[in-house]
């Protein structure tokens, strides 16, 4: 089972600043997405509505249809997993975080949370206020991961891991996302490591839509071109450029905008090498405004 989202006009302020900012965005059931945006850009006032953490004033909210805010039968299948751990009751274990899990996630998959309590060593006779930040991370993922809610969203929950705690993680993730399809929504700042999971890309700035695309489909918005230094100076003359590199007399240029398939036959008769741009080059041209 796999819940799509409608949202229709979303807005939400706080005093001094506009959070989300009409913000309109349909996601397809049964995919991994990445949410991108910069600190301050509406990710988690985004997350928690359509978990519905708290009531939408302005727009709407549908998820798999149905307006969740204050509606059980629905919230039971949609998981929000955040990085500041906040879900966890003051005083509680971890035995006792997947007790919980068990009695409320009705899809609770008992093996798999055990799996990922073993893989990443998490303690489950300690209290969780006595657990490291990797540690809490862990027992955040186990928990998103083992509720198999049709709706998962892990909001920044994994930045506690070290490294080969997070490709784990990652592997783990998908893994089970292809014995398990569900809607899963990452949100990230570690665009370029988590970029092979996401099958579309949601950016946002500012509390607006910056794009909403299939991954591959953004990467081709511009390209990384790389040659003889001079001949790819010459091919990248007037094009918008993110970032240069250049080693000896080999360069290499990461341009924004669409490159016509005539171009593309020039650079190959020149001897250039066009390849996608990376995602993070592109998230960083598009939001390089001063967040809110």
């Amino acid at each position: 089972m796999t819940f799509g989202i409608d949202i229709q006009n979303l807005t939400v302020r706080y005093p001094g600043v506009t959070a989300v900012d009409d913000l309109t965005l349909k996601l397809e059931g049964g995919k991994i997405y990445g949410l991108l945006g910069r600190n301050g850009s509406g990710k988690t006032t985004l997350l928690s509505l359509i978990a519905a953490f708290r009531r939408v004033t302005d727009g709407s909210i549908l998820v798999d249809g149905r307006v969740p805010f204050e509606n059980e039968e629905l919230t039971q299948d949609i998981c929000l997993v955040r990085e500041s751990g906040d879900t966890v009751v003051e005083g509680e274990s971890v035995k006792g975080v997947l007790r919980r899990g068990r009695r409320f996630r009705p899809r609770w998959d008992d093996d798999l949370a055990q799996r990922l309590i073993d893989l990443f060593q998490v303690p489950v006779n300690r209290g969780v206020t006595k657990l490291s930040r990797g540690q809490r991370s862990a027992l955040g993922i186990a928990v998103g991961l083992a509720s198999r809610a049709p709706l998962t969203m892990l909001d920044e929950s994994y930045l506690g891991l070290d490294a080969p705690s997070r490709y784990a993680f990652y592997d783990v993730l998908l893994e089970d996302y292809m014995e398990h399809p569900r809607t899963i929504i990452l949100s990230t700042h570690l665009i370029e490591e988590v970029a092979r999971l996401f099958e579309q890309v949601v950016i946002i700035d500012r509390g607006r839509l910056v794009a909403h695309d299939d991954t591959e489909t953004l990467r081709m918005r511009g390209a990384a071109v790389v040659g003889p230094a001079a001949a790819v100076d010459d091919f990248t003359t007037g094009m918008t450029v993110l970032g240069e590199q250049r080693l000896g007399g080999t360069k290499s240029v990461t341009v924004y905008g669409e490159i016509p398939a005539d171009a593309r036959t020039v650079a190959t008769d020149w001897g250039l090498e066009l390849s996608p741009v990376a995602l993070q080059d592109l998230f960083v041209h598009l939001t390089k405004g001063d967040p809110a």
